[in-house]
């Protein structure tokens, strides 16, 4: 039997410690080795007793935690869930945090946290475990400086190298089950969920301002993805924001789906541009926006032109969506192990067959804008 999951409790909050602990003691894959109610406590417990994962309040005294966090990871690289509040502060603070090396987000209930905290424990608790298992990476930003990071200088997808034509290692794809479109426009999409901050933080500068337009769905809890994309605006060439329902979705434009309340869809809109739909439904693998929900939409709007990519997460969403996607002739790709800081959605993907390419991180942008070249090459 493997061992629980030892965790630090760090919040200002008395009674959202005790929540926390009592929610954690009922989980017997999780301990809880400690409590602190400040940065320089927990530090004294850290030094002492190394915990296997730290939740981490933002918003705190003294030093908050994303000053503690870009502290104390470069000397512990401790895998760290931050627990935030709904406000527009805390919201921009955790985003920064997740780039600084935290590897997943949980909001405080807005109104009786002693009443809405247990009702999400179970969520909670799934998390935390889920995070012992993460590697966890040292952000994009530098330590000292939270200014963005400025953009590498793009290359035109025009001019990428020759498309990789070796043998489908899993060529045994189910066929659609329903009529795809020929020829449609190329359309980018792209689903991430722990580590994905980083992870697109990382790798959407790599897209040229020309490129085809981008539909990202990342696990992020309400209220946070707006001042996400705000800051990959600032490190990108193309224009990244959070999506509202009937946004027309342009070349040259990322399109984040709002967290936590409604899936995104993409539909064909004229003049071989796309359309996002704000859907209401039920969590898709416990999700919401789902990628799955994404990837279908993408595959039955643009058929063989889709271009598809499961990035770093828990879970299995977005693997059925990229099957489907590959099943209708489009391009489909999945992080590989090594670069993911927690290998479950992209493994599900390769699991089924549904990723043609397993691939370091680094490689997936580039490898993606050889698709649309390849793509633009068969309309002509």
């Amino acid at each position: 039997m493997a061992s629980p999951v030892r965790v630090l409790i760090v919040d200002d909050s008395a009674m959202v410690r005790k929540v926390l602990s009592m929610g954690f003691s009922n989980d017997p894959g999780i301990e809880v080795m400690g409590e602190a109610s400040s940065a320089e406590a927990a530090w004294d417990i850290m030094r002492q007793d190394r915990p296997d994962v730290i939740t981490l309040d933002v918003e705190m005294p003294r030093i908050d935690g994303l000053t503690f966090l870009r502290h104390f990871l470069p000397l512990m690289p401790i895998p760290t869930v931050m627990i935030s509040s709904l406000t527009r502060a805390g919201a921009e603070i955790t985003v920064q945090a997740m780039q600084a090396g935290a590897v997943d987000v949980i909001s405080k209930p807005s109104l009786g946290l002693a009443s809405g905290l247990p009702g999400i424990m179970t969520d909670i608790c799934d998390r935390v475990r889920a995070a012992a298992d993460a590697r966890v990476a040292r952000g994009t930003a530098p330590a000292q400086d939270s200014r963005p990071v400025p953009a590498p200088a793009p290359q035109s997808f025009r001019r990428p190298p020759a498309m990789d034509t070796r043998p489908d290692p899993r060529p045994d794809v189910p066929p659609p089950s329903f009529t795809a479109p020929r020829n449609a426009p190329p359309i980018l999409a792209i689903g991430s969920s722990t580590g994905g901050v980083q992870a697109l933080s990382a790798i959407l500068p790599a897209f040229p301002a020309d490129c085809p337009g981008i539909a990202i769905v990342q696990h992020m809890p309400e209220g946070f993805t707006g001042p996400f994309a705000s800051r990959l605006n600032a490190l990108c060439s193309i224009a990244v924001r959070e999506a509202q329902d009937g946004d027309i979705l342009l070349p040259g434009e990322a399109l984040v789906a709002p967290g936590g309340t409604r899936h995104m869809t993409v539909v064909p809109h004229g003049r071989g541009t796309y359309r996002v739909q704000l859907m209401d439904g039920d969590p898709v693998c416990f999700s919401r926006p789902s990628v799955d929900v994404l990837f279908e939409s993408v595959a039955r709007a643009a058929g063989n032109s889709a271009i598809a990519a499961v990035l770093t997460g828990m879970g299995r969403d977005g693997a059925r969506g990229l099957l489907t996607i590959r099943s209708i002739g489009g391009t489909t790709f999945a992080q590989d192990e090594a670069t993911s800081v927690v290998y479950g959605m992209p493994m599900a993907a390769r699991d089924i067959g549904a990723a043609q390419s397993v691939l370091p991180l680094t490689e997936i942008p580039a490898r993606m804008l050889q698709a649309v070249t390849h793509r633009q090459a068969a309309r002509a």
